[in-house]
């Protein structure tokens, strides 16, 4: 198969830039995969399409505020640090996107801020770097205080300080994320509330995000694409309501890979790199809340691997004949 296949043209006044003032607002397009039809609804809708025997799981990570702007030291051009997962046993050593990527090499002191500095130790293979931070006392709590969320690119525009609140999902408690499990964030605890008087249990699983998600897949072959590995963990309790569930409902596509991931290793902790594309088999999830994605992405592959090509892409079209609003803060879709 050709990542071509996965695409569909999208207007750019489509891209949601602000979050609505209520997270529940969003409207949500309803796939029933079995009967190849769609349905438009609004995200206030979900507790209707719930039963009992249902598991509503969600992603329980948590965005770190971890674009670091600053520096080099003896120099004024600024640059961007992307935190991504720590590599050290203290958390102060961590593999990084940097830009602009040319100009730092390994031996460069970084200035972030009065509290918080950076040495590049290494380069790895596709272009990212081993920084080492410092600071006084503990090293997330001058992330937090000198960090950005990282918004996405498409987000034309810098992040506000209410970014923190919404860029973050109700239910978010594991830090480590370098973007939002973005289904989740249409979630109010009302929503969760009436989510379980409709008879569904709720499961709470971490996927932390970070390339294995948003990267760019580079082969025009999809089988040819490995992902970069990213942080799994689920209970045993967890796992066990998962399995005795009529029907597991994945909020997000990182729920997805999480449990998909456990399911096909028998792992409930470890690295994933589980690229789900058409052909493969679902083991436990049997629907999914999830966002509008990019085109020729992983994620949009997946989607396409759930509820079948040309009736995923198909409903696309429909989206944006609809006007819905697309990617991170925008429109979520129930695929059933």
């Amino acid at each position: 198969m050709k990542i071509s296949e996965f695409d569909y043209e999208l207007p750019g006044e489509l891209i949601a830039q602000q979050p609505l003032p209520e997270r529940d607002s969003s409207r949500m397009l309803v796939l029933h995969r079995a009967e190849r039809r769609w349905e438009d609804c609004t995200f206030r809708d979900l507790p209707s399409y719930l039963h009992p025997g249902d598991c509503l799981v969600l992603n329980e990570s948590r965005v770190l505020p971890s674009r670091l702007y600053g520096h080099r030291a003896g120099h004024t051009g600024h640059i961007e640090v992307l935190l991504l997962h720590p590599v050290s046993g203290d958390s102060r050593t961590w593999q990084a996107l940097v830009r602009p990527g040319r100009k730092m090499r390994t031996g460069d002191r970084l200035e972030f801020s009065p509290i918080l500095h950076g040495t590049i130790l290494g380069r790895g293979e596709h272009g990212e770097r081993t920084v080492q931070l410092e600071c006084d006392g503990d090293v997330y709590d001058a992330i937090e205080q000198t960090g950005h969320i990282p918004l996405p690119p498409y987000i034309k525009r810098a992040d506000n300080p209410a970014d923190r609140e919404r860029y973050q999902t109700v239910f978010a408690r594991e830090r480590g994320s370098v973007a939002a499990p973005t289904a989740g964030l249409h979630f109010t605890p009302e929503t969760l509330s009436r989510c379980q008087s409709a008879g569904a249990a709720i499961a709470r699983v971490t996927l932390h995000v970070e390339l294995g998600t948003f990267q760019p897949l580079h082969n025009d072959t999809i089988e040819e694409n490995v992902l970069h590995s990213e942080r799994y963990s689920i209970t045993s309790e967890t796992w066990s309501r998962i399995e005795s569930a009529k029907r597991v409902l994945a909020v997000g596509t990182t729920s997805v890979r999480t449990i998909e991931s456990a399911a096909c290793t028998g792992k409930l902790s470890g690295d994933t790199q589980l690229f789900i594309y058409p052909g493969a088999k679902f083991h436990k999830v049997g629907a999914m809340l999830t966002n509008f994605h990019l085109p020729r992405t992983s994620l949009l592959i997946l989607v396409c691997a759930f509820s079948g090509k040309d009736f995923a892409l198909a409903a696309y079209r429909h989206a944006v004949e609809q006007r819905y609003r697309f990617f991170s803060y925008g429109d979520c879709v129930l695929i059933i």
